[in-house]
């Protein structure tokens, strides 16, 4: 039966599952092709490899559908990569639940190309090593009280994490 929650996977699961795969087919390379071990450990490659595609399919669903719900998922219920991969993807879909709430109160908001980047001007309330921005560029460090713009994606993730708050400043000329 399977279950709705999101389960805990050890911290090491990645590095462990390549290990082990790696393995295997480093095992089945030094073996005879004819041989009945090959033929056992190639079974077992297809199968390690089918239920880790379940595996992580089914995690991404779970993961996605409570981020759209607007659900927190404890940070421990996360590896560290589905951990930075959502930092990435969460602002884009807060974005697109934005325009839904925007749209449902009768508000339009244009598009703006990808060319028109959005930033926002930042207070920092921690001291901030430096980051590199959705746009590539070097940002930082920062320290308490410093004032910068950057891209908003990343802004949104520092303002979450209670190291900076937005200031309302307009930057259009």
């Amino acid at each position: 039966m399977e279950k709705a929650t999101l389960e805990e996977l050890p911290a090491d699961f990645h590095v462990k599952v390549a290990e082990y795969l790696r393995k295997i087919k480093e095992e089945s390379r030094m073996l005879d092709k004819k041989a009945v071990r090959a033929a056992l450990l190639q079974i077992e490659m297809q199968n390690v490899k089918h239920m880790l595609q379940r595996l992580f399919k089914k995690r991404r669903e779970k993961i996605v559908k409570k981020t759209l719900k607007g659900e927190k998922i404890p940070p421990n219920l996360l590896t560290e990569e589905e951990r930075n991969t959502l930092q990435k993807i969460a602002p884009l879909l807060e974005n697109l639940q934005e325009i839904s709430r925007k749209l449902l109160e009768g508000q339009y908001l244009a598009a703006t190309s990808e060319k028109e980047q959005k930033v926002a001007v930042l207070r920092f309330l921690k001291d901030v090593p430096a980051i590199i921005g959705k746009d590539m560029k070097a940002y930082g460090p920062f320290k308490v009280e410093d004032v910068a713009s950057l891209p908003i994606e990343n802004a949104r993730i520092l303002i979450k994490q209670g190291l900076a708050e937005k200031l309302n400043i307009d930057l259009k000329p």
